[in-house]
């Protein structure tokens, strides 16, 4: 389950926003254009900056001026204010730099910490369960209260001071730079990274209000199971069994792989999924238990007789399409990433779009791919379905009943409480002594989700990070306790790279897909937390593994290449309607899965890897989990024969470098699928 990306990162929350109120923003706007700092001017003044101090900071000096020129608007002050400010202000002694920095450090943590708390708090109703949501919940959880913090410290000329002698570097330099720049230099170069646009206040608070929307959509997007039947009008799904799209669909599907009447539940769940995509689903069904629904057949109910119904038509693409027009109408204040396909890839998980679409198609393409797909044929004693890219068949509880695990968790967790009592157990488990498990546990709240769950970190120390989990009546069930081991796992990466980091500026780590990885390596030893794993690795179980982690790769690669061609749709095509965007989407997802998954699983035209929910609430968040598996696959490899904790501790505490950086000083290589599809074609000889 994602990480809420209001949360991913303190920096990535707060990299673009401006005015101080709507009315000067579109002033802004309009004058934006039409004041420019000259070259000439520029020259000027870095001489004499360097006139007055000396030639040993040049780099610094050019580099810092040059942003302060491109942040500059005409309110700000005119050619010899801009020239005096960076006279009186560049910092070229480093003791001074350095008192400088830990000021802003320590006021930098204050800030985001507080607004970070703000909005925990507003947010709230929409996503713990208190109750039916109100228009007040809607309008206070879609305020955003940092709206005008950058702007604010613009108009003050703090932003300035921070970008002149702090200023940013590039993707390309950061990787040179990686091995040769000390800590503190590091930390330099993430403040930097603060001031590199000026977006309008307005633009910022409506892409809070949409994705806050998009978010409430989806969390009440439930399916009430027990009303759905087939053409005999049987129901072969419990009562009290209401599934969210797409994680808890996605779920039960999975689970049914040796249940009774489990391929007729499948099917049934992969008709829902079709409707959702193609939005011919009736709202009669959504979010209701008042009809019984034939997905396949597409039939409604009332006591046994059939009646009419309204399809949703095109109310999950209108979601898309108004993120990405908040999103895309921050481009023109973004003169380093001028798209938000740039800032999501380039900017956030710097990694560039290039360099993941290779990773990703050169890893859905490999042989080994085709070699695992006929061995779960084989293991199915049927040909392949689409929604056999969910095929859950290598984990160790696959030769365990479910509903043996879901009296464990339901008698272990009962309610939120009980789970949060045991996080200091788990991490005793896990390797930590007594002390450093309560000292992490201390620091993690856990509360009741309202959606399926997902995990809120903390943006200054004394603060709480908070684990939000499904709990039914009964008690936890297996499904929720994975998930919310997973959200542990984010929860763990968060409390410690925030209180053990040796810099503010440095919390947290490269991009999202490694707080995934973090999450995905918690995730894995569910069983080993209840009892139920063999303390016995042999080379089958490690074989299954392998194979386990490949196939998660390649079911969500092919859902990250889709938000990818989707993004890029909607870039060329920015006045599309919401039904011209739902056809774009079921044809790219199709020619997606004829590409790659087609060869693969021997089926034509599924449009199944648009249902993801992501692609609605998180944009171009997607890619973070493929690359997620195959970070948590190098470093599982590497901690095999080592302390979890420690190794998982040290890994953490280099901070927000580079990922490549970060997985060379983390395990000695660079990001790769090699890692896996080595172990696949080994696991292959031993799993027949």
């Amino acid at each position: 389950m994602k990480k809420l990306v209001y949360t991913i990162l303190i920096f990535t929350t707060i990299m673009a926003i401006s005015c101080k109120n709507q009315n000067k923003s579109s002033q802004t706007e309009e004058n934006l254009t039409e004041f420019k700092i000259l070259d000439e001017n520029i020259e000027e003044t870095i001489q004499k900056i360097k006139e007055k101090n000396t030639d040993k900071e040049r780099f610094r000096i050019e580099k810092g001026v040059k942003q302060v020129a491109s942040l500059w608007q005409q309110k700000d002050g005119d050619l010899t204010d801009f020239t005096n400010f960076c006279i009186d202000n560049f910092i070229a002694d480093s003791t001074d730099l350095k008192i400088a920095f830990d000021k802003l450090e320590r006021n930098f943590e204050i800030l985001f910490g507080h607004y970070n708390k703000i909005s925990l708090k507003l947010m709230e109703p929409l996503h713990l369960d208190m109750g039916e949501i109100s228009f007040i919940d809607n309008v206070m959880g879609a305020y955003s209260p940092q709206a005008h913090l950058i702007e604010d410290l613009f108009e003050n000329k703090l932003a300035f001071f921070v970008a002149l002698n702090f200023p940013a570097y590039s993707l390309t330099e950061k990787t040179e730079n990686a091995e040769k720049w000390s800590r503190l230099e590091w930390a330099y170069a993430r403040m930097g990274d603060l001031f590199i646009s000026r977006v309008p206040a307005g633009l910022l608070q409506k892409e809070a209000e949409v994705l806050t929307n998009a978010d409430t959509y989806i969390a009440d997007y439930n399916i009430y199971m027990e009303n759905l039947v087939n053409s005999e009008q049987k129901t072969f799904f419990p009562k009290d069994m209401k599934l969210i799209t797409h994680w808890g669909l996605r779920d039960e599907l999975k689970s049914n792989y040796q249940a009774n009447n489990g391929l007729e539940k499948q099917i049934i769940i992969y008709n829902v999924m079709l409707r959702i995509i193609n939005q011919d689903i009736p709202i009669e069904v959504i979010n209701k238990n008042d009809f019984t629904w034939d997905p396949i057949a597409n039939k409604i109910y009332k006591d046994g007789k059939e009646t009419s119904f309204t399809k949703e038509n095109y109310t999950r693409y209108e979601h898309l399409l108004y993120v990405f027009k908040a999103l895309s109408a921050m481009d023109k204040y973004n003169p380093v990433y001028p798209s938000y396909i740039e800032r999501a890839y380039d900017q956030e998980m710097e990694i560039s779009r290039k360099e993941i679409e290779e990773l990703f198609v050169n890893f859905i393409s490999s042989p080994e791919i085709k070699d695992l797909a006929k061995l779960i044929e084989k293991r199915l004693n049927r040909s392949l379905e689409p929604f056999d890219i969910w095929y859950d068949g290598f984990k160790a509880r696959t030769n365990i009943n479910e509903e043996e695990l879901d009296q464990i968790t339901r008698r272990k967790y009962p309610n939120t409480s009980a789970f949060e009592k045991d996080i200091a157990r788990i991490l005793v488990d896990l390797g930590w002594n007594r002390d450093k498990a309560n000292y992490i546990a201390n620091k993690i709240s856990v509360d009741a989700s309202r959606g399926a769950g997902h995990a809120w970190g903390a943006q200054m120390k004394g603060d709480q990070a908070h684990l939000r989990t499904r709990i039914g009546n009964k008690g936890m069930d297996y499904k929720a306790y994975n998930i919310a081991i997973h959200e542990l796992g984010h929860n763990v990466e968060q409390t410690i790279s925030l209180y053990d980091m040796d810099y503010y500026m440095l919390t947290g780590v490269p991009n999202t897909a490694f707080t995934e990885a973090c999450a995905f390596l918690f995730q894995s030893k569910d069983l080993k937390l209840l009892g139920k794993e063999s303390h016995n690795k042999n080379q089958e179980t490690e074989a299954l593994a392998a194979l386990d982690n490949c196939w998660s790769a390649f079911e969500i690669m092919g859902v990250s290449l889709l938000d990818m061609y989707v993004w890029q749709w909607m870039y060329e095509n920015p006045d599309a309607n919401p039904q011209e965007l739902k056809e774009a989407v079921v044809n790219l997802a199709i020619d997606v899965w004829n590409k790659y998954y087609y060869p693969v699983m021997g089926v034509k035209d599924s449009p199944i890897l648009a249902i993801y929910s992501h692609s609605i609430t998180s944009p171009l968040y997607l890619a973070n989990y493929p690359a997620g598996h195959l970070i948590e696959f190098q470093i599982e490899q590497y901690l095999n024969d080592k302390n979890f904790a420690e190794e998982f501790t040290r890994v953490l505490l280099q901070g927000k470098i580079t990922p490549q950086a970060w997985m060379k000083g983390a395990v000695g290589s660079e990001i790769s699928g090699q890692t896996t599809l080595e172990a696949v074609r080994k696991a292959l000889v031993i799993i027949k």
